[in-house]
């Protein structure tokens, strides 16, 4: 384990003080090496073992609140980091593996430069297709040869109205982190994470828990769809919460993503546009602990759910918050992916092959480093929480942690020499069949070393606690 005479990770003091771990702790934090795992142009191996860091490190802070024990140590695998990190390309389902994109999900060269699209979903298809005026049937040879005659800006404006998912590719920022293209997107300067105590003392606080799970008894409602919140959830869960999911029956999930991500939690539909449906998530955030919202800022103030409304409802809840773009500026109310954050931001561009064209990280790395740096956040919200019983405002953004890797990451040099994934994956019974899967790479003293159940079927579970 690399950790020299307790030398601090810079990575992991800057993520785990971005959510108001005192620094002193990170002293605890040691590191196997694994080699040149997650290799690119910019620090993804320091980034995504510093979020893993930091979340290991949360847990067991927590369970020391908990227990009135020392903190344990915590010892991360960057082999199982790594694995993690690409948890869904390592996932088989009866031996199949998913299809990761979409033939309309990709990088188009436009009449200026390039576009990245996101059409995974079948309603992002169908706007990306409406909004440049192509039939239904259209493929990639159609598409292309639609973007190659228009502008970048100009295609991405027309699919944003639209309410589709295209970004014009940026350059390469500037030194002063400047976009490289005037009126870009800028990632720079946005916090890596936000944390804000709100309302009285609510009077609750876990018990002592499980011996190894510092968030058993902890109810979470998690409203979060596709990779990093889900992977958050999917983190707490790991630590013993009782995660109940909530999507609506009218917006469904690909089931490959929902089973990678599905880990230990459980999974229900709720139409919070019905009195029915009203009732019962107002019965299940009457008890919950945390709320973990994966939606645009303002996407559920409409339904009362923004964070100071239920903190004032509730208090001592912790509101977990989580966006694409940012909280404030002209993109923070748009929709957003990993992908396009990418593109947007300039990471694609100093991907980029020898040939000049969009690169990508080795990894959904913004999506998978936020995700476990918002289960880091939750957990320490929960240990203030025991100390001050109160509620908790917490913000992320995949661009903040773009921001964050392209200005801030300090590279370390890889030690180990190599690994192999197979030793971080496991293999598991599922609703939806046999699994091979990726193991957690959250690890500390004494800590588990897999989900209590693999993923339930996605809404099929009740509307209801354990």
């Amino acid at each position: 384990m690399t950790n020299p005479g307790g030398a601090q990770d810079t990575a992991t003091t800057q993520a785990w003080q971005s959510i108001g771990g005192a620094p002193e702790l990170t002293e605890r934090v040691a590191y196997r090496g694994a080699g040149a795992v997650l290799p690119a142009a910019l620090p993804v191996r320091e980034l995504a073992r510093a979020t893993v860091g930091a979340c290991s490190l949360a847990a067991a802070e927590l369970l020391s609140a908990r227990g009135g024990q020392p903190v344990p140590e915590v010892n991360v695998e960057e082999g199982a980091v790594a694995t993690s990190f690409v948890s869904e390309r390592h996932l088989l389902v009866d031996g199949r593996a998913p299809t990761p994109f979409a033939p309309l999900s990709g990088f188009w060269r436009a009449a200026d430069g390039w576009v990245r699209t996101h059409a995974n979903y079948p309603h992002h298809r169908a706007r990306l297709l409406a909004a440049l005026e192509l039939d239904e049937g259209t493929g990639p040879e159609g598409l292309a040869a639609r973007v190659a005659s228009t502008p970048a800006r100009e295609v991405q404006d027309a699919v944003y109205a639209e309410g589709g998912l295209a970004v014009a590719v940026a350059p390469a920022p500037r030194g002063n982190g400047e976009p490289g293209a005037p009126g870009g997107f800028r990632a720079a300067g946005l916090p890596l994470a936000e944390a804000a105590a709100l309302g009285p003392d609510g009077g609750r606080r876990l018990a002592e828990g499980d011996i190894g799970l510092p968030a058993s008894g902890a109810r979470v409602l998690d409203l979060t769809r596709v990779i990093a919140g889900p992977v958050a959830t999917r983190t707490l869960a790991l630590l013993g919460a009782d995660v109940l999911r909530v999507d609506s029956p009218w917006l469904e999930e690909d089931p490959d993503s929902h089973t990678d991500t599905g880990m230990g939690k459980r999974s229900t539909l709720l139409d919070l546009g019905t009195a029915e449906g009203r009732s019962t998530f107002e019965a299940l955030l009457d008890s919950a602990d945390v709320v973990v919202a994966g939606y645009r800022p303002g996407g559920l103030d409409a339904h009362g759910l923004a964070a100071e409304e239920l903190v004032a409802r509730r208090p001592g809840l912790v509101v977990a918050q989580l966006c694409a773009w940012g909280w404030s500026g002209p993109w923070a109310g748009r929709r957003g992916f990993d992908s396009l954050v990418q593109a947007a931001s300039g990471i694609a561009a100093i991907e980029a092959g020898p040939e000049g064209r969009p690169g990508a990280l080795p990894a959904q790395a913004l999506d998978h480093g936020t995700g476990y740096l918002l289960a880091a956040g939750v957990l320490r919200a929960l240990t203030d929480r025991q100390r001050d019983g109160r509620g908790r405002r917490l913000r992320f953004s995949l661009a903040g942690t773009a921001g964050w890797l392209m200005n801030d990451v300090v590279r370390v040099p890889a030690e180990g020499g190599g690994y192999d994934p197979a030793d971080w994956l496991t293999e598991s019974p599922s609703a939806y069949g046999g699994l091979r899967h990726a193991l957690p790479p959250v690890s500390y003293a004494g800590g588990p070393e897999g989900w209590a159940h693999s993923s339930t079927r996605w809404g099929g579970d009740p509307a209801a606690w354990r």
